[in-house]
């Protein structure tokens, strides 16, 4: 993460369904979330936590069209301005044959440009130190972040509300 936050307040949870009702309860109540933790994915928390379509797939029809265009300009200055090819007497742009080429070059520039987009966008990076807020995300419980500096009720109401949500846990992290 390439922001500075430091201090958080953890809210652990058991059950995903008390995990969407208490999201929902938590953000009524105006806490903002930093971000949910969970060991699988839940039905519904997008629209819970209030998050938009991701927009990935236009980013991928645009790396996709790339290829397509790269692909068929190769090709074209291939067969008719560097190394013309005349066929039975006929020098003409061989469209069907440009049909392999053209759909593997999509589809490769396509899946790249889509992976190095994520990247870029969840600020993945192979030297960055992944901050781990509670290692049992990878087990059974849920964790409901919250980051301090972002929000303005203060630490114990902010308890309260993980804790009337049904948090089985209310916990402090801090990071350095």
């Amino acid at each position: 993460m390439s922001d500075g936050n430091k201090n958080f307040v953890l809210g652990v949870f058991d059950d995903e369904d008390v995990l969407l009702k208490a999201i929902a309860q938590i953000r009524q109540g105006g806490v903002k979330i930093h971000e949910v933790f969970s060991p699988f994915p839940v039905h519904g928390i997008d629209d819970v936590l209030g998050y938009k379509g991701s927009r990935l797939s236009i980013a991928a029809f645009m790396f996709g069209l790339l290829g397509t265009t790269l692909a068929l300009t190769m090709q074209i200055g291939m067969m008719t301005v560097d190394w013309p090819m005349i066929v039975g007497g006929k020098d003409f742009l061989p469209f069907p044959t440009f049909i392999p080429v053209t759909f593997e070059l999509t589809v490769l520039l396509g899946a790249f440009g889509m992976v190095g987009t994520f990247f870029v966008v969840s600020d993945l990076k192979p030297w960055a130190k992944p901050r781990i807020f509670d290692l049992r995300i990878t087990d059974d419980k849920h964790i409901v972040a919250v980051d301090l500096d972002k929000n303005k009720m203060s630490e114990a109401d902010i308890k309260k509300a993980l804790a009337d949500a049904g948090a089985q846990e209310v916990n402090n992290k801090q990071f350095d």
